[in-house]
Formats: structure tokens, sequence, C-alpha cells
């Protein structure tokens, strides 16, 4: 039977992937993003879109209404909307206190604020039983490497996530996390200079016990489980999506 399936940050990388698959199966995606361009090239099968910042409530309020116009019931809702802060606007100014405080505002706008929204805007719209919640997280999260704003904004996600697997858990819903490491393909890190995204390549690629990058596929793939039947008995679990690079927890 197909399903409807949200997913934020649906017209690039790693959503993108999840939606691919998951219209391969004849599921119903929706699409959300900030860019209307973006998400309208994403060339999704059959795939609706709406284009809302959703860190701001009255564009997920917007999006809610589109749902239950347009869908109904959510059957699959995956966070895959985010970023470093590397493609938003620099700060103005020269004050570094500044420059700290549009780091931190900006990353927790977009991975955290926007995802705890969604979620609590769409939760009651949740399949019950048998709905799915994903979060994107990040190896960051473990490590505090990289952008720190960034790193402490996906391990925001957690306790959520955690929190809302309590919530809906009686209603037959779970709520997982996946965590990748160093993707390619994705744009995350910009517009990079040749010379220092191969050097970074080259650093994940040495740590991964697999001797390779990541793919958004490979992400793709793990959130297209999680959300099937076979995963309903995992909930509140954060599952790492990076060759090995970082182990445990």
């Amino acid at each position: 039977m197909a399903r409807n399936v949200v997913i934020s940050g649906g017209g690039t990388g790693i959503g993108l992937a999840a939606a691919g698959l998951f219209a391969a199966d004849g599921d119903q995606v929706l699409l959300l993003g900030r860019r209307a361009h973006v998400l309208d090239r994403a060339g999704v099968p059959g795939a609706l879109t709406f284009a809302a910042d959703l860190a701001e409530p009255a564009e997920v309020r917007a999006v809610a209404a589109f749902v239950a116009r347009e869908l109904g019931t959510v059957d699959v809702l995956i966070h895959s909307a985010g970023g470093n802060g590397l493609l938003e606007p620099p700060a103005t100014g020269d004050d570094p206190l500044d420059a700290v405080a549009h780091s931190w505002n900006t990353t927790f706008r977009t991975n955290t604020l926007a995802a705890a929204l969604l979620s609590e805007a769409l939760k009651d719209r949740l399949a019950e039983p048998g709905g799915r919640v994903l979060f994107l997280s990040s190896i960051a999260a473990f490590r505090g490497t990289g952008v720190v704003s960034y790193a402490a904004a996906k391990a925001a996600l957690h306790p959520y996530a955690h929190r809302l697997a309590r919530r809906l858990g009686p209603r037959g819903v779970t709520v997982n996390v996946v965590a990748p490491g160093y993707i390619e393909d994705t744009g995350f890190f910009g517009e990079e200079p040749d010379a220092v995204g191969e050097q970074r390549r080259e650093r994940a690629r040495a740590e991964a016990l697999t001797g390779r990058t990541g793919m958004p596929g490979d992400v793709a793939a793990t959130l297209h489980w999680l959300a099937s039947p076979h995963a309903g008995h995992i909930t509140s679990q954060i599952v790492q999506v990076n060759g090995g690079a970082e182990r445990g927890h």
C-alpha cells in the first residue's frame, strides 16, 4: 500500500536520495525546503513540493495546512533539512561576538528548531500504528568537530528524538535518528577549493574502516529501511552511517 512521505530538505543531497527510494515504491512524496526552484527541479516522479522556512512557525502552520489538505495522514516524516551555516549569508560587522551569535542562531534554527516545529505540527497526523519519524544528525554530534555550533545543534536533536519516541510509542509510532559521517555529493561544504575538498575526502577515507567515503544513497537506504515494517520494533535509537569512522555510543 502506498504511503505518504514528508521529507524536509528533500530537494538535494540525502533528502533527495531518500525521496527517490520512496517514490520508486509508489509512495506519495512531499518535498519541503526553503528554495522553490530547487524543489521544482528535484525531478522526483509524482512528488508534491512546498517551499517554506521551517524555522518560522507561521510557515510551518502553512505546511501543516497543506499536508492536511493534500495528504491527510503522514506515514513517514524525515527531517533532512539543515546545514552547517556555510551556505547562509555571513554575519555582518567585524565584532567576533556577532559572528558567534550568527553561527549559533543560524545552525540551531535550521537544524534543531525547524525539526522540532515540523514534528510538533505534524505529530497528530502520523499514522497509528506504523508511523515513522526520522531525524538526520551527524558524526559531528559525537565529536564536536567542524563548525561547533552545527555539532551542538545536531546533538540537540538526540534528546528531543528520545522524548518524542516516548510520547509517540504508545500510538505505535517509532522515532529514530540517523547520524551520517562524511557524505559526498551533497553540497554540504559549499564551494570548497578542490585541494581542500580532496584533503577532506582523503581524511574521511582514511578514517572509514570500509576504505571509502559515504554517498547519499548509503544514508537514504538506512532511512528507507527504518521506515519499513521490518523496523517496527526499533525506536529511540541513533544509527550511525559512517563506515566505522565513529563507533559505539
